[in-house]
């Protein structure tokens, strides 16, 4: 099978899917046990959510990283998802894409959500040669994401934990049987196809 070098690839419903994020215990533990986010989750700066679970053990080093030592499985509304892509843009000016910088530049300060792809990660945390998707929010798209389309925060600090040690045990096979099921989002065509080509990892 032909792997898209640009894909959405997810845990999803028919009307939900779910997202990653890590964070500090003082957020990350009263998120998931109150199912919502705490006043400590600041709805006026950026965050950026990542459909890939290993992609966000890359990213929280499977939450041994200071600050993220909590990693949380966000269930959210589709229809907010589609609603931050269709509002988004790349996080960087892109050949082909924007006709200059400033036409991006005004382009970014306008969008509440902008898009990265950036290369996905084996059970090693290697590169792999088709990249995934970080979808920032701000300003109008962290509030909704926070108070709207949030359905459901779970705690999958001690999976991370799991995986990390069935990995660095050299049981890959079990590893693997523990990861959340992720396919290719539905209709990503239309959301997606005008957002490909950021290159700039974070």
């Amino acid at each position: 099978m032909t792997q898209n070098t640009h894909e959405i690839r997810a845990h999803h419903t028919g009307s939900t899917v779910t997202v990653y994020q890590a964070y500090s215990p003082v957020i990350g533990l009263p998120a998931a046990r109150d199912g919502r986010f705490p006043a400590a989750f600041r709805r006026d700066r950026m965050t950026w959510i990542k459909p890939s679970f290993l992609w966000m053990m890359y990213r929280c080093g499977w939450a041994t990283k200071a600050g993220q030592e909590v990693v949380l499985a966000v269930e959210i509304r589709r229809d907010g998802f589609e609603w931050a892509l269709r509002h988004a843009c790349l996080s960087s000016c892109t050949r082909g894409v924007h006709t200059d910088q400033a036409s991006w530049k005004r382009e970014l300060r306008q969008a509440p959500a902008r898009v990265q792809w950036d290369p996905e990660r084996d059970l090693r945390l290697r590169p792999l040669p088709y990249r995934s998707l970080q979808l920032g929010l701000s300003g109008e798209a962290v509030r909704r994401y926070a108070d709207e389309w949030t359905v459901s925060v779970t705690d999958v600090t001690p999976l991370a934990r799991e995986v990390r040690a069935r990995v660095t045990a050299g049981d890959l096979e079990t590893a693997a049987g523990l990861l959340p099921v992720e396919r290719p989002y539905p209709g990503q065509e239309g959301l997606t196809g005008r957002l490909v080509g950021a290159r700039r990892e974070r």
